[in-house]
């Protein structure tokens, strides 16, 4: 008994830490092994470079990236540390859950049964594979839950005249501090979290409806703030204007560039009907949960349920904040959206762990023939470290729910594994060697985003190719150098010109103003040399 009782003690910490390590685990065996197109591709750049990135800059992100990439220098190239930083963030919000769900179950089982099955849900476990601020938007998301509930708890201890216990009191403003400063850092790296403002307001107003009134908290609070948001969009100006970084998007050393970047000006109006066809869209949430939880899909609504009745607070936090972000989600067209459900996911999850919890007390509170008062009486009784070490009894059917729950995620993970690998993909590394040997010295290449990106990569952070001209919309746009063939003929006759566009309109406009010599593919749409203007009337 002695022994059971210290790993009872134990055991939040072990299956927290322990969820985390699969979690990156199965990160890892799918991680992408060095740089790729796309947004990906910038990322793994400004990283290191402590550059700015596109819209809306993702300060924290790249702060934490350019941390990472000193840190993990011992593990690989640049490239593979910030895709292992994905891992790490996956890890971090697969043992958070774990924790929050305990928090909120007094269940350690219903955590694992969270964390592990949050984490091998085919969208998350992918955003853990490469380079993207969304990981760490996951994992500060968790983390901020987190204390919020803890908040919520040891609110509820000086409510309950438990203000010596330990953590209270005080403390209970701490943790909200703590969740205002994580909520900056999440500003700071993705706006997406701004969506969960009406949530967490509603939140704070059930948990202490005379919070508002303490107006000197209060400003405390928004002094946390803003001084947390100062200090990462400072990055932005900083490294863009006196302490110039080598890759640079936009102006944002300016009072106009700056607000250009951090409120992602250039998506505006990516937001498309967001009250039209809602019946079609509904029923596309409806297939997104069903590809990603399978047969647990039509138990969420139920978890909901389940979390109304035990953790009505939370419900209203994260059951708003769900139906906010995926409404927003449902009507935004810009890349890929999958990205923006992962709060959701989580969410969700919690309250299936929460459903199995529930499942558990109510089969033992069956066999032991105790009332439903009486039963919430007991359990309130028992200490926070957990319900699951009541006895080994309850361990074991907590655990065999626990297992039922998990079984369809677990079983799809081989399909969910080998959509979502990329740990082969090495098309990006190998289109950037081939096109930097191709290339002549001092050439220019007019490129797009997706292929740009990489080239920046080799040139500014493996030090490749310092003679070549990468001239991307993007740069075109913030040095005035007009369109694509402005550039063009600007340059030709005078050093080596290269084309990479995958419009179709200026693939046939340059087909028709140039004379081109494919060096792959058969035009513009791939690497393509310009050789000269074409005469008039040929």
């Amino acid at each position: 008994m002695v022994m059971w009782a210290r790993l009872h003690r134990a055991a939040p910490v072990l299956a927290a830490a322990s969820v985390a390590v699969l979690a990156f685990a199965a990160a890892r065996l799918a991680l992408l092994p060095g740089v790729a197109f796309w947004d990906t591709g910038e990322l793994q750049t400004v990283g290191p470079l402590l550059g700015t990135a596109h819209p809306t800059g993702f300060p924290t992100y790249v702060l934490l990236g350019w941390l990472a990439s000193i840190v993990l220098q011992p593990v690989g190239e640049p490239a593979f540390r910030m895709n292992l930083l994905s891992a790490i963030c996956l890890a971090m919000a697969a043992g958070l859950t774990v924790d929050l769900v305990r928090a909120l179950t007094r269940s350690t089982i219903s955590g694992v049964v969270a964390g592990l099955g949050m984490a091998l849900t085919p969208i998350a476990w992918s955003i853990g594979t490469h380079a993207d601020a969304h990981a760490l938007h996951l994992a500060l998301l968790a983390l901020l839950l987190r204390l919020l509930v803890a908040w919520e708890a040891r609110t509820a201890d000086i409510e309950g005249g438990r203000a010596d216990s330990p953590g209270s009191g005080a403390g209970a403003d701490r943790y909200l501090v703590a969740a205002v400063v994580v909520f900056g850092l999440a500003l700071g790296n993705h706006v997406l979290v701004l969506l969960l403002v009406p949530s967490v307001w509603l939140y704070v107003r059930a948990v202490a409806p005379a919070f508002w009134r303490r107006r000197r908290f209060v400003l405390g609070c928004a002094a946390a703030l803003g001084a947390t948001l100062a200090v990462v969009y400072l990055e932005l100006p900083l490294r863009a204007g006196i302490f110039r970084a080598p890759l640079v998007y936009g102006r944002p050393e300016t009072w106009g560039g700056f607000w250009y970047v951090a409120l992602g000006q250039q998506f505006q109006g990516s937001l498309v009907d967001p009250f039209g066809d809602l019946t079609g869209k509904v029923g596309q949430l409806v297939g997104l949960a069903a590809a990603q939880f399978g047969p647990l899909a039509p138990l969420i609504p139920v978890g909901f349920v389940a979390t109304a009745v035990r953790r009505p607070r939370y419900a209203l936090l994260t059951g708003s904040a769900a139906l906010i972000t995926c409404f927003v989600a449902a009507s935004y067209e810009n890349a890929e959206i999958e990205r923006y459900y992962l709060g959701p996911i989580l969410m969700a999850w919690t309250w299936l762990g929460i459903l199995a919890a529930f499942a558990v007390d109510t089969l033992t509170d069956t066999l032991q023939g105790r009332s439903i008062a009486q039963a919430d009486r007991d359990r309130r009784l028992v200490p926070r470290e957990g319900l699951d070490g009541a006895s080994p009894a309850r361990a074991a059917l907590a655990a065999a729910v626990g297992l039922a729950l998990l079984a369809p995620t677990l079983s799809a993970s081989p399909t969910s594994f080998a959509a979502i690998d990329e740990s082969h993909d090495r098309s990006a590394v190998n289109w950037v060697d081939h096109a930097l040997a191709v290339m002549e010295p001092d050439a220019l290449i007019v490129s797009w985003w997706s292929y740009s990106t990489p080239l920046w990569y080799a040139q500014r952070v493996e030090g490749r190719r310092p003679d070549l001209t990468i001239d991307d919309d993007r740069t075109r746009l913030d040095e005035g150098l007009g369109d694509i063939t402005d550039v063009i003929d600007a340059n030709l006759g005078r050093r080596p010109v290269y084309v990479i566009r995958v419009d179709p309109a200026e693939v046939a406009l340059l087909a028709g103003r140039y004379l081109l010599q494919p060096i792959d593919g058969v035009d513009a749409n791939d690497l393509t040399r310009v050789l000269a203007r074409r005469e008039s009337g040929s």
